[in-house]
């Protein structure tokens, strides 16, 4: 097990830093499936019903979301646990400790499906899978930052675009296997989630054997280091421990959060959201209420459409990262958020303009767009964090700030089901569902507006000295 220590990991004389990407994207585009998890939130409250329909004890949309939301707790909290622990010891342990939890996790998981525990599916996946989004998520980040000290938006982006990816092709797979496999007991939930943990256990290792961090001193050819201080971007640096302790770290804690919150709350519930603000309504149309035969024919279809509209979804969240923390290179990561948090709003409100007009165009327009700034944000704030702290522990800080996303992965769709929930009972259909939703998500994101404005650099009584002592 020694190859996993980060002594046999630094690259030799002459290496191509464009050989690390390929690595992190290998585990990104593996932990990055927890964005597709919503097509499994239907066939998940239907395991003791037929015909896609519930049955009696089957679990509600709300309790199966809290599986997303755990697992998205517990990447933050393993990010900021283990961010130190990942750069003493390297990106190759902290990779292959998140592959044997994330494959694990889906593992246990399907064994949660398959005796109907709820419970257990919150460990494997949300749990154990948790971990391992946490371990894989900050270790890629990390390193490519080390790699590309003169683009280290780009660098960021390029990693963290696979995250955002992840359900592009973790989407259509798990309803392709789902289909599969449904001759099975659990209608090929449990035989999908087995063959998913293995396939991408495997595939993370390929990030694992390739990583490599470069060695102390190392620079690419032609680059020179700030000789100063300018704007935002310091050549100094900070511990983990000092820089969470700063009103910097805190504002684009809040940024974040908020940023992640709104557009989580489309992301968990993607599938079923256009199937009822949209789809449902279309296909049904004309239809007698009391032909529940013709109505679940109608219906039939439309998951395999949903499942489409999830990984497009993903596809804008993917690219979206690569394309804005590329820009911030250029513009800067202040200006940049400010796009996100302003435009953002007006996109949201505009969400429910287009259901109650039936327009599929415009809707799914209008969250490509959002998608494209949430997947932004994730991927300009490593670069935000160095311009602020520096490198040498942007890895750990980085953990810290994730912490974030835990609260956001609870609050958003917490507020999403919710909010639905009683709108439901007060009798709402199909867009008044969501729509109170969208316009609390704009008001979110308005507040983290406000505390990117307030960001400042830092002070200079929390850089750390040459030897690597406080000043």
């Amino acid at each position: 097990m020694s190859f996993l220590d980060r002594s046999h990991s630094v690259a030799g004389p002459g290496y191509n830093r464009w050989l690390v990407p390929p690595a992190a994207l290998a585990i990104h585009l593996c932990i990055g499936e927890v964005y597709g998890f919503s097509v499994f939130k239907l066939p998940l409250a239907s395991l003791l019903g037929t015909g896609g329909k519930p049955g009696a004890g089957d679990w509600t949309q709300t309790q199966i979301a809290w599986v997303f939301s755990i697992a998205i707790v517990f990447l933050g909290l393993s990010a900021a646990v283990f961010g130190k622990w990942m750069e003493k010891n390297g990106p190759r342990k902290a990779m292959f400790a998140a592959a044997c939890c994330f494959g694990g996790g889906f593992l246990v998981a399907s064994v949660g499906v398959r005796i109907h525990s709820l419970s257990l599916i919150y460990l494997g996946y949300g749990v154990l899978g948790g971990i391992g989004l946490g371990l894989g998520y900050i270790s890629p980040v990390s390193t490519l930052v080390k790699w590309f000290p003169d683009r280290p938006g780009m660098a960021t982006g390029m990693a963290i675009m696979g995250f955002g990816g992840g359900a592009m092709i973790g989407g259509p797979l798990a309803v392709l296997l789902m289909k599969h496999f449904s001759a099975s007991p659990t209608h090929g939930v449990a035989p999908a989630m087995v063959v998913m943990g293995i396939v991408y256990f495997l595939f993370m290792l390929f990030g694992v054997f390739t990583v490599r961090v470069p060695a102390p001193g190392w620079a690419p050819a032609g680059y020179v280091p700030p000789a100063e201080s300018k704007g935002l971007i310091t050549k100094h640096n900070v511990s983990v421990d000092r820089a969470w302790r700063t009103p910097q770290f805190w504002c684009l804690w809040v940024v974040l959060c908020f940023n992640v919150t709104a557009g989580i709350g489309i992301l968990e519930q993607a599938s079923p959201m256009i199937q009822e603000m949209l789809l449902v309504p279309r296909a049904t149309a004309g239809i007698d209420p009391a032909d529940t035969a013709s109505i679940a024919a109608a219906k039939a279809p439309l998951a395999a459409v949903a499942a489409g509209f999830v990984g497009l979804l993903s596809l804008f969240n993917m690219g979206g990262r690569f394309f804005w923390s590329s820009i911030s290179d250029y513009i800067g990561r202040k200006p940049v958020y400010f796009i996100y948090l302003l435009l953002g709003p007006v996109l949201y409100c505009l969400i429910p303009v287009a259901g109650r007009a039936g327009s599929v165009g415009f809707f799914v327009l209008l969250c490509v767009l959002i998608l494209t700034m949430y997947g932004g944000g994730f991927a300009t704030v490593p670069a935000y964090l160095k311009d602020l702290f520096g490198s040498v522990q942007v890895g750990a800080i980085h953990g810290r700030l994730l912490t974030a996303w835990s609260v956001a992965g609870v609050l958003g769709p917490l507020l999403v089901n919710k909010i639905r929930e009683s709108q439901i009972a007060a009798g709402a259909t199909g867009v008044e569902r969501y729509a109170p939703t969208m316009y609390l998500m704009a008001g979110l994101l308005v507040v983290g507006a406000i505390c990117n404005g307030l960001v400042r650099p830092v002070d200079s009584k929390n850089y750390l000295s040459e030897e690597g002592s406080k000043k």
